[in-house]
């Protein structure tokens, strides 16, 4: 099998591509061989594993964490794993397992590229990618939902993914689902290569709801290559409907022959009927109770591959993701909510905001005069406070209203307010008073990230790119320069 297996290095750019098979020497030579990392190391990639790097966390009472980081000397940035402390109790088949995988190069892969085990500590290093997961583009969507021909070209990246690791020797994947889906710096998918790290030592290899796992594994507790393509089928189902269904809902509406109830409602019009009867029934011989009735991955690929539609279009184009931005946080280490300002994800900067609250007040003068005294500070705190409650609820022209009165009685100063008013600003389409706020709050705050982010986010707004992009990077700068004090 292994010897008629093609191998996968597509150009990530050249979607015309996503159908040709050859070598894998570009992607090995644009990336280093696995390196055993000291904890040292890593520590300071993550900056001591600070909490503003946490990208994703699995587990309940005591989770696997993966951090952003970027290893001294390099410009790239990694995606660093830690797991809880008894996930990996023998620490030779920690290491056998992460050299296996780091093995495999491919760029239908998020490739790993080191580990570290020193006393209880077990981490993996993999390329980090900027562009979230299948799991927010395709459930948690906000400003495009996912296009038919992107859906398409996922399934065809995952299926070549999943057939590069099986004509390797890897072909069992723990938990396959959208979460492991994630996207690069163009915008392409890629598979996690976490999720190809087997621990035999609970043999528990599916953490999502039961509902969606193979029949077999509810049966014998074990994990065959067929079980990789019934998950396959179930990320067929999401792809399909924009909603996580389980597949003995999904096969009931296929059997009555009520599959366009699978449909996803953003998709009117962008399908024939053909293309939509071709994925339902691919993924209904993924779902088959029988792992033997289920296709090979290599047939998935074989099938899939006549049905990709604008194959000349990139995937950072399809998914509505700016390219140079992309490019532009591939290369800078982003907090998280330089990161949405960079993307203009104003939901993402009103969660953070929400969170971070005023703790980056501290430090600036911000209750002045002997007017504190007086009733007019009541009033002028009353006002904070609406607005505060306005922010909260997402009431945007409320809280403008508030804030500007707040900032108006030159009672107080708070650079938080005019980082808040910046927000609603541009919630309101108002990017260059926004962008007068983000400068306000700066003069303030001289020292503070969050300004020159906002600032970058008003400046996009206003399609001044480059401006953004060096305001972007004086943010990055200075939050570099208070971590090293």
């Amino acid at each position: 099998m292994g010897a008629r297996c093609s191998k996968l290095s597509l150009c990530c750019c050249c979607p015309s591509n996503i159908n040709d098979s050859s070598n894998l020497e570009n992607e090995k030579e644009s990336l280093p061989g696995f390196i055993e990392y000291s904890l040292d190391q890593l520590k300071a990639a993550t900056s001591g594993f600070c909490t503003d790097n946490i990208v994703s966390e699995h587990g309940e009472k005591a989770p696997n964490v993966v951090y952003r980081g970027k290893l001294d000397g390099e410009d790239r940035l990694v995606a660093v794993k830690r797991f809880n402390r008894s996930a990996w109790p023998d620490p030779r088949q920690f290491l056998e397992e992460a050299k296996a995988v780091g093995q495999l190069r491919s760029e239908r892969l998020a490739n790993l590229i080191g580990c570290c085990c020193e006393g209880n500590e077990r981490l993996l290093v993999a390329e980090f990618m900027p562009n979230e997961t299948l799991s927010k583009h395709l459930f948690h969507w906000e400003n495009q939902h996912m296009k038919w021909a992107m859906r398409l070209r996922v399934a065809l990246f995952l299926a070549q993914a999943l057939e590069y690791c099986s004509c390797r020797g890897r072909a069992l994947y723990h938990d396959l689902n959208a979460y492991r889906i994630l996207f690069d710096q163009d915008g392409n998918p890629r598979l996690s290569s976490f999720g190809l790290m087997k621990n035999s030592r609970d043999g528990k290899s599916y953490s999502t709801n039961l509902a969606f796992a193979p029949p077999e594994y509810l049966r014998t507790g074990r994990v065959i290559p067929e079980s990789v393509v019934y998950s396959f089928g179930t990320l067929l189902l999401d792809l399909l409907s924009g909603k996580h269904i389980p597949p003995s809902h999904a096969l009931d509406l296929i059997r009555g022959k009520n599959f366009l109830m699978l449909m996803d409602s953003c998709l009117e019009g962008q399908f024939s009927n053909d293309d939509g009867t071709e994925i339902v029934q691919l993924a209904s011989r993924c779902l088959q109770y029988e792992p033997r009735e289920r296709p090979n991955v290599k047939s998935l690929v074989t099938a899939l591959t006549p049905l990709q539609k604008e194959t000349e279009v990139p995937s950072h184009v399809l998914m509505g993701i700016s390219h140079e931005t992309t490019s532009l946080k591939h290369t800078m280490s982003l907090t998280p909510l330089g990161e949405a300002c960079s993307r203009m994800d104003l939901t993402a900067i009103h969660k953070i905001l929400e969170e971070i609250g005023y703790k980056d007040d501290e430090g600036t003068a911000n209750v002045l005069s002997f007017q504190m005294w007086t009733d007019k500070i009541q009033e002028t705190l009353n006002s904070k406070k609406s607005g505060d409650t306005a922010f909260r609820a997402k009431d945007f022209g409320t809280a403008i209203e508030c804030y500007t009165h707040f900032i108006d009685s030159e009672t107080m100063v708070s650079p938080t307010v005019l980082a808040r008013r910046c927000l609603c600003y541009m919630m309101n389409d108002m990017p260059q008073e926004a962008l007068g706020d983000a400068m306000q709050a700066q003069v303030i705050s001289p020292e503070w990230p969050a300004a020159f982010y906002l600032q970058a986010a008003a400046l996009f707004s206003l399609g001044m790119d480059n401006d953004a992009k060096e305001t972007l990077k004086d943010g990055t700068n200075l939050e570099a320069k208070n971590h090293r004090n």
